[in-house]
């Protein structure tokens, strides 16, 4: 779909308000669960741009409603509000070598401000809309917020969703259309500790919990097809000072597949070691933190339709063949549930999830006509 005249003029008039927007959003501190100051500033941005339907939900997902009625069929544009650093970190942007650097801007700031900007412009120009329409700054996307708020938003909407596009991409030419499900652990283990000389030889939790590790790095991934699976442990904690027998020690683990059928493998897997590990006479608790659904059953006719409408974005808007991954997001709710949905990008950008995250600010226009001419396809114009 080719832009309007109205829609590329729109777009570069709105350039740098994006970039002001950015630099004010992006130094407000959003760990997942925490982000009722991004919420309340996003909310008041909708207001004061002339646009009434929004609320901010119970999982502080802010939800602008358009076309919305008590019952017709819904699609729903979302990025996430959440970072995966803690309110302490310093958030400054800073330049340099014409990039924008600062924790989070690219995952997801930029990407939900050119969402906040491209939706203004359907709002405010009242543009017919095909069907209901919910533009959504979501919460708790990151790490264990275990996809809270895109959770809440299914269980409200799921039955009138129609389709589901998150941008939430590790750059702006990625199409994310198959999910990644992941089951996340804290796994505790406690032993008698001691002195580390009066002591010596009792059981050390940090012993056991490093040979635990090591054990579960030894896995092979089970293969089934094309999937892919993967394991990872995260962090770890533990111990009291250097003359202290550990007494306890604890790490989050997590593993993460393609297929529903290698999740329950690896789930299978990872309880036959933590049983053997108790057979050694250590005290271990294990509390799932986090779950990731795989693939539904969702119609590959609907989802490929879904996939070739920013497909044909990217080529015609970024000027790039697009990039295809499997992904772990927002978009894993409404697919474990039969909505087609996706994962595109917005923005420029590299580094997620580190303190050195960049956007090339010269791509947020590209980004707004990119969100823009995605959406477009639900409205008649």
């Amino acid at each position: 779909m080719k832009l309007s005249k109205d829609m590329e003029n729109y777009a570069a008039s709105s350039e740098q308000e994006a970039l002001a927007v950015l630099r004010e959003l992006v130094v407000i501190p959003a760990p997942s669960h925490h982000e009722d100051q991004r919420a309340a500033f996003i909310k008041k941005w909708f207001e004061d741009n002339g646009i009434s339907d929004v609320i901010i939900d119970p999982a502080l997902n802010v939800v602008c409603r358009y076309n919305v009625t008590d019952d017709n069929d819904l699609v729903m544009f979302m990025a996430h509000t959440d970072t995966v650093f803690p309110a302490e970190t310093k958030l400054e942007v800073t330049e340099k070598d014409g990039k924008w650097y600062c924790p989070a801007i690219g995952d997801d700031t930029a990407q939900l401000v050119n969402l906040m900007i491209a939706a203004r412009y359907f709002v405010q120009n009242k543009i017919r809309a095909k069907t209901g329409i919910l533009f959504v700054a979501n919460s708790c996307e990151e790490g264990l917020g275990d996809l809270k708020g895109s959770r809440r938003l299914n269980r409200d909407y799921g039955n009138r969703l129609k389709a589901v596009i998150s941008f939430d991409a590790p750059d702006i030419d990625y199409v994310m259309n198959t999910a990644i499900g992941s089951h996340r652990y804290r796994i505790s283990l406690k032993t008698e500790g001691g002195h580390s000389f009066a002591d010596f030889g009792n059981m050390n939790a940090i012993r056991y919990a490093a040979s635990l590790i090591d054990t579960l790095y030894t896995v092979k991934v089970p293969v089934d097809g094309d999937s892919t699976t993967t394991y990872n442990v995260g962090t770890i904690s533990g111990g009291q000072s250097v003359n202290s027998i550990a007494a306890a020690c604890e790490f989050l683990y997590e593993y993460r597949s393609t297929s529903k059928k290698l999740l329950l493998q690896m789930e299978k897997i990872f309880y036959k070691l933590i049983d053997t590990y108790r057979e050694m006479g250590v005290d271990i608790e294990v509390s799932r933190v986090g779950e990731r659904p795989c693939m539904g059953d969702v119609d590959p006719e609907s989802q490929a339709a879904l996939s070739k409408i920013v497909e044909d974005s990217v080529r015609e808007i970024v000027g790039k063949e697009p990039r295809y991954m499997p992904g772990s997001g927002d978009a894993n709710i409404p697919l474990d549930n039969g909505i087609p949905a996706l994962q595109a990008g917005g923005v420029h950008t590299d580094g997620a999830h580190k303190l050195t995250e960049w956007i090339d600010p010269s791509s947020m226009l590209t980004g707004i006509r990119h969100e823009m001419n995605v959406m477009a396809h639900f409205f008649e114009l």
